[in-house]
Parts: C-alpha cells; structure tokens; sequence
C-alpha cells in the first residue's frame, strides 16, 4: 500500500510539472505568435479590402433559443458590422418565449419563398422571414423545430447561407464592428488553406453597451464572470495563440468562429447532437482536409474581437460547464479512432493526446489528489513542509501565468482605460486556485457522470441579464455592398 501511495505522490508532482512546462512552451510559441501577427496584420489595408470588388462574402449564422431579452439589440449590432459583402442569419430554434414575434415586428418580417437546400441534415426546418424594409435587406430569420442543441441550430443557418465563409456566433455576442475584416486577413495572407480563424473573446459584463455597441470595456463586477474574463483571456492569448503557431488548435469558439463553408460542409457540418459543437467541427474539418490529402491551417488572431455575456453566479455558471464537460466526453468517444492514429498527423498525435491528459483527465487526476490529502490528514500522515513547498511551487507558477496573460493582453491591446481596471483583474488571479478553480473541477466531473450515465442535456439554459441602453441607435451600415 505504501508503495502505491508513493507512486501516486511522484505521479501527481510528475503529471503538474509536466502541465505547468507545456503551457510554459505554448506562452512562449503565443508571444511569437502575437508579434508575428503585428507584423502581417498591416499588409492588407481595412479600406483595401472594403473597396475591393474580391473581397470574399461572409454570412453570419447567429442561432437564438429563447433570447427575448436581448435579440433586438444584438440582432441591429451585427447589422451594424463593417464589412462589404455579408448577411446576417438568424436561426430562430423553436423559441418558446417572445423571439421570433419579437424579431418580426421590429425587422418588418414577412414569410418569403426561399431556396432552402438542406445539405446538412438537421430537425425540420420551418419557414424562412425576410424583411419588407430595404434598411434590413441583409437580415434572413430561419424559424426551425427545436433540436436540443446549438449545433443543430448553426447546420440549418449554413443550408440557409449564401456565401463562402461563414461565422458562427452566439446571438448574445457583441462583435466588434471589424471583426471580419480583421478575421479575413490569415485567410487572404495564408499561402495555405486556412479552413477556419478564431478570435479572442471576454465578458461583455459590466462593460458599457449602448444599443449592441462596446462603448467602453471594463472588468466585470461581480467575482464569477471576472474569474472568466481572466480564464478566457488566458485560453485565447496564451493557449490558441501558442497552438495556432504549430498549427494544432483544439478548437475554434463557438462564440466566434470564421469557417471555411465549402470544408465545412463536406465534412458533415456540426454533429446535431454534440454539446461540444466547437471542437467537434473543428476535428471534422481537420480529418476532412487529411483524409483528403489536402494541406491546411487553422488561424487565430489575439485581437479581442467578441464580447460574450458570462454566468453571473454559481448555479448558471454550473449549467454552462457541466455541458461543456458533456461535451468533452462526447468527443473522445465519437472521436476516439483519431487519439493515437499518425494517421492523423499533429492532430492525432499532439491535439488530441493533449486534450485528454490536460484538459479530460485533469479534473479527475485533481479530485483524486483531493481526496488522497483529506485522506492523509486523517491519518496524521502529511508531510507538511513538503506540502508547503508544492503548494508554493504550484501557486507561484499559477500566478506567473496569469500575471504574463494580462500582460499580453496589454500587449495586443490595451483595453480597460486606467490602471485600477487592470488591477482588479490582476487580483482575481491571487484568488482563482481557492474559489474558482475547485468549481470547475466539480462541474467537469459531474458532466462527465451525465455523459456516461446518458443524461440528456439541453442547451439555451442560461438566463440573460440584458443590457442597459439609451436612445442612441446604431446605424445600419447600408453603404456597403448588398447581398441582394
């Protein structure tokens, strides 16, 4: 028994250390990266590319399930988005609540004939509104039978596309209004196919909103979306930043993703019933373009693009992550033949091996350790100075990380207007190992149990706050190009 008590204590140190170095490596491939990004982002001019008559179109698949709260506003902020060719999609997803009554007063709505060719499966599709005013010629609302997930939604808004590429976001997103001018540039820089681009996301929380516009971007209030904000900077800058370099990114968000559609759709589009849509499509792509013989890149830029709005407590922030945790689980069994396979390449020799030791199993691995410490203080068998020094070695090294993400996020841009913003963020990461970090890990293993134990899960959960506005409307961008 003491043997295996030893080889648990050695391995969990081992397990840390080896963590702690990988994303050591991938903060120093994401400051690379960033300046890299500096460096080819002025070659292509914002101007250049609205002028140009090849400047690609780009459709925005937005789903909604019971958004009444919101829609309005964050429907007129993505007309508002600066771009010389695109539409916006809204996927109404059997909506219980006020929102497609709601989207057809304010647009001037009507039920129009249209070409829909459905070729990804996804539940029944419905009808599709157009609006009878030339101000909202850009706007399509996609009224489908509910499918139970927002992977199913985003299929029946790609059928109802008409461009090349298309961005998947969430309809509660704020984008800022370049986005996609700034999303297209790896694609039109790369020499290789890029089959999708990812962009850097963070709470939009106690953030100044005037009807869908950022007007001033501060640190959330309240403790919980603050620890995201920081987590989510933390993802973006210093891990898809670091894995876009070598071109092994897990995932691209499904708050804001650009997507080659033609790649997309070959390669079956979004599995309907995945709660981790992000991921799955990217790994199909990814596997398509392999399988294909067929060069590619998955791009990121660290340029803080999308403002999403996070779980204000505990009890919502719970729904969010056992899904996601669902999710996670879902994907190493759909996706369990890539894990290993050099067939596969980087993909299923770096990506995929990465995600199940760091990201699957280190909940598990965590929580064990947990119990065995309890389990040692029972017994009045703990090692205490030892323990002090891992548990500095441990925290000291979280709060280098955390102190190097807010530094790069400075780096690419500076975002909060004074330095007392900044330091409120800075403080959350002394107190994320104690408060947060353990709420995330119960969540994981739980929505681990309810995958394994078949437990059905729904997306749209998530209660949405609102934003507060003024009268001041955004105006519609109606110089550019029309889609017709």
């Amino acid at each position: 028994m003491g043997a295996t008590f030893d080889f648990f204590e050695y391995f969990v140190f081992f397990y840390a250390s080896s963590m702690f170095f990988v994303y050591l490596v991938l903060g120093v491939l994401s400051i690379l990266n960033i300046t890299r990004y500096r460096t080819y982002n002025s070659r292509l001019d914002d101007q250049f590319l609205i002028d140009s008559p090849l400047t690609p179109g780009i459709s925005v698949v937005a789903p909604a399930y019971n958004e009444e709260k919101t829609i309005i506003v964050n429907v007129k902020s993505l007309l508002t988005l600066n771009y010389p060719l695109f539409e916006v999609i809204i996927v109404n997803d059997g909506s219980k609540d006020k929102t497609l009554d709601l989207l057809i007063e304010e647009f001037d709505l009507e039920e129009t004939p249209y070409a829909y060719v459905e070729r990804i499966k996804t539940k029944p599709f419905k009808r599709i509104f157009k609006s009878t005013n030339p101000k909202y010629s850009k706007l399509t609302v996609v009224d489908k039978v509910n499918g139970g997930t927002k992977a199913d939604a985003s299929n029946a808004g790609i059928n109802a596309s008409q461009y090349p590429y298309f961005v998947c976001t969430d309809v509660d997103c704020i984008l800022d209004r370049n986005t996609m001018l700034r999303m297209i540039k790896p694609i039109l820089n790369s020499k290789v196919k890029v089959i999708a681009v990812g962009a850097t996301l963070r709470m939009s929380n106690s953030c100044e909103i005037d009807e869908g516009v950022i007007e001033r971007v501060k640190p959330p209030k309240r403790l919980i979306p603050r620890f995201q904000e920081l987590e989510y900077l933390r993802a973006y800058l210093f891990g898809k930043m670091g894995w876009s370099l070598i071109n092994c990114v897990p995932n691209v968000s499904g708050g804001l993703g650009l997507f080659d559609k033609e790649v997309a759709v070959n390669a079956g589009g979004y599995d309907g019933a995945s709660h981790a849509e992000d991921m799955d499509i990217m790994v199909k792509m990814a596997a398509y373009m392999i399988n294909n013989h067929q060069k590619y890149k998955i791009g990121y830029i660290p340029v803080s693009c999308c403002w999403t709005e996070g779980p204000p407590n505990v009890r919502i922030l719970g729904r969010q992550r056992v899904r996601w945790a669902t999710g996670l689980a879902q994907i190493f069994f759909v996706h369990r033949k890539i894990l290993l396979n050099p067939t596969y390449k980087k993909l299923g020799l770096v990506t995929f091996p990465f995600q199940l030791i760091y990201e699957f199993l280190a909940p598990i691995i965590e929580a064990i350790g947990i119990v065995y410490f309890i389990f040692l203080v029972l017994k009045g068998d703990v090692n205490w100075q030892m323990a002090g020094y891992i548990f500095l070695y441990s925290y000291s090294l979280a709060i280098m990380f955390g102190t190097m993400v807010i530094f790069l996020d400075n780096f690419v841009k500076r975002q909060y207007k004074t330095a007392r913003e900044t330091m409120k963020l800075w403080l959350v990461v002394f107190l994320e190992p104690f408060l947060y970090h353990p709420l995330l890990i119960y969540f994981s293993l739980k929505g681990y149990f309810n995958f394994y134990t078949s437990r059905q899960m729904e997306w749209g959960t998530m209660t949405r706050q609102g934003y507060e506005n003024t009268n001041k409307q955004p105006k519609i961008n109606t110089d550019s190009q029309d889609n017709g």
